[in-house]
């Protein structure tokens, strides 16, 4: 148990032939006292300051616990959010890939079928084109035969005697 200024004050000690000077004594013991009582004062302020600073040091242990799990937080939305968004580019590079593959392959049928009809043109152009020639060589076969000639004194004739008819009648 510590001592008390009270327990310095009221210390008493025995007495013997040639001992110390009792007015020096109890005047050293006085100032021992103050100091005592001065040391006491200033160890309940530091207590006191002690305990102020722990607080602070608690509420700032607690701002830095909050800041941090705060921290943990922000960082795992982040995370979440940038996972989203690699998971939504992906989705979105698919389906890109899939329009792109669609819109080839649409593009790739129609050429096809240009192709075929191009193709189907040209036979029909031939085939037409055939057909003309072979016409037009007949036509050319009749006019090149004989038979006009005869034809046409056929129709003389006939003129000559619808005009002998008429003067006659």
């Amino acid at each position: 148990m510590p001592l008390t200024p009270l327990d310095i004050h009221n210390k008493e000690f025995a007495r013997r032939l040639r001992g110390y000077d009792e007015d020096q004594v109890n005047e050293f013991l006085d100032q021992v006292i103050k100091d005592y009582e001065a040391v006491i004062r200033e160890n309940k302020e530091l207590s006191t300051e002690l305990l102020n600073v722990q607080e602070k040091l608690d509420h700032f242990a607690t701002i830095e616990d909050t800041l941090s799990k705060t921290i943990i937080v922000a960082q795992e939305a982040a995370d979440e959010v940038r996972n989203n968004a690699k998971k939504e580019s992906q989705l979105i590079v698919k389906e890109a890939e899939k329009n792109a593959d669609r819109i080839v392959n649409e593009a790739l049928a129609k050429s096809r079928k240009i192709a075929l009809e191009v193709e189907e043109l040209k036979k029909q152009a031939s085939i037409y084109r055939a057909r003309f020639r072979t016409l037009v060589e007949a036509q050319l076969d009749l006019l090149s035969q004989d038979g006009w000639e005869a034809l046409e004194n056929r129709e003389r004739e006939v003129l000559e005697r619808e005009r002998e008819m008429k003067e006659i009648y």
